[in-house]
């Protein structure tokens, strides 16, 4: 079975040599399956890791837009539509200027399995642009979402294909996207995108879905492994929307953050970060991490050099929450961050930390809570927000928090099982992958081969 695996990844390099990211994750997973393809030899019979990791659909497209002073831009569009075994196909849309076609499906691979770890019918997708919202204005990124739904429209549907936000993604741009949406198709289909305003059927936590989340999940893992969250010292690499409130409910928990970072720098205040000043300064004026400084002139400030250990990783801590972007922690940041006495690791972001740095930190009992289960939160709110648009109702913020961290307790539990099952160690990596491929690839064997 072994030889199965390595056969299918051979043929995924070849086909996809350009394609690092998606490379990595493909690899990430499959490597971790040989237990389960054991069990199951019609898997190879019928070629299901091959149509597993082959999208079901791609859509590139070009989206063009004019600036305020007249001139005329064009972007490329993407939407990868890469499972719809188990509901229709569900994922964020990126906006930031290093996407390409190789994160795109590098993200809509790994929905696959998160999507699919929630317990809930939704499938695996991924979409986004080349465009960069930050320095635009609102009437330019308005104009730019306007153009890039006149033809995402003709892929999606709340029973078809339901995107949400990701990185340069928030509630802002979700608008815009659904607004063109209800103009192109003169109807009121509010399940059609999820991230959406309180005032046209968005759903109460969703903001802060992913980061709660994230904690929920951490708060399981760390209590099974005899680890008391309380007092712990916490880093965060980024100071999104994942990483705020990462930060609100590590501290809720009685747990200290110190730190936080945007891509420019990091910000460390030893009392304990004022997170009502990073909401200020990131979610009301948009502006860098820097600005910290001018309210609390004893923090210190560290800017990041390139090819150099993102500054963050260099403060000592027992907890440490990625929330920033892909392979942000590779070998090199997994050493320093073991040798400074780093206890268990959230991944809040995507695929944060790279291959050799997971297999560094498990062979060093360190825990780490692997992206595709811990940061479930956020789509598996997105889902409740389908839910509730079907209903043509809404929960409460205690009723949905209730549902959100059952989920996260659940899918803690899923991996939980598959530890055991497959006597995984502190492996929660391959847990997960084991626990969300099961379900996909029994739902793959029920529906044929197609």
């Amino acid at each position: 079975m072994q030889d199965y695996i390595s056969e299918v990844l051979s043929k995924v390099e070849a086909k996809n040599a350009n394609e690092k990211e998606f490379c990595q994750a493909v690899y990430e997973v499959l490597h971790t399956l040989k237990p389960v393809v054991e069990k199951h030899p019609e898997y190879e019979k019928t070629a299901l890791l091959e149509r597993l990791v082959e999208p079901e659909r791609i859509i590139m497209f070009r989206v063009p837009w004019v600036d305020d002073k007249g001139v005329v831009h064009v972007n490329r569009g993407y939407r990868v539509q890469f499972s719809g075994a188990i509901g229709p196909y569900k994922g964020g849309l990126r906006f930031h200027e290093n996407v390409n076609l190789s994160i795109i499906k590098f993200l809509g691979f790994e929905q696959i399995f998160k999507n699919a770890l929630t317990g809930l019918p939704i499938g695996g997708a991924k979409g986004g642009s080349d465009f960069n919202p930050k320095g635009k204005s609102d009437n330019e990124i308005m104009r730019f979402c306007q153009s890039f739904m006149n033809e995402l429209q003709r892929h999606i549907g709340h029973n078809l294909d339901v995107p949400a936000g990701d990185i340069g993604v928030g509630a802002r741009e979700i608008g815009y996207l659904f607004g063109q949406y209800r103009k192109i198709k003169n109807a009121y289909e509010a399940g059609v995108l999820t991230g959406k305003a309180l005032e046209y059927g968005g759903s109460l936590v969703r903001k802060e879905a992913t980061g709660f989340g994230l904690m929920y999940f951490m708060h399981c893992m760390l209590e099974k492994h005899g680890i008391d969250i309380k007092d712990k010292t916490v880093t965060i690499s980024g100071s999104g929307n994942v990483a705020i409130y990462a930060a609100q409910k590590a501290m809720e928990m009685g747990a200290k953050v110190v730190a936080m970072s945007d891509s420019n720098g990091c910000i460390y205040d030893k009392n304990g970060i004022d997170l009502d000043e990073i909401k200020r300064i990131k979610e009301v004026e948009r502006l860098r991490i820097k600005e910290y400084l001018k309210k609390h002139p004893d923090a210190k400030y560290s800017e990041n050099i390139e090819g150099k250990t993102p500054a963050v990783y260099e403060i000592p801590a027992q907890i440490v929450l990625p929330c920033a972007t892909q392979n942000d922690i590779n070998l090199q940041t997994a050493q320093l961050l073991t040798k400074n006495g780093v206890l268990a690791i959230g991944e809040g972001a995507n695929m944060p930390t790279d291959n050799e740095a997971i297999e560094y930190f498990i062979n060093n009992n360190v825990l780490l809570a692997p992206a595709k289960a811990a940061n479930a939160g956020g789509v598996a709110t997105s889902a409740l927000e389908m839910s509730q648009n079907s209903m043509r109702y809404s929960w409460s913020y205690e009723e949905v928090d209730h549902k959100l961290k059952e989920i996260m307790v659940n899918i803690y539990k899923s991996c939980l099982m598959a530890i055991n099952e497959y006597n995984l160690g502190i492996n929660y990596s391959a847990a997960a992958n084991i626990a969300g491929f099961k379900k996909v690839a029994s739902a793959m064997m029920e529906q044929g081969i197609i």
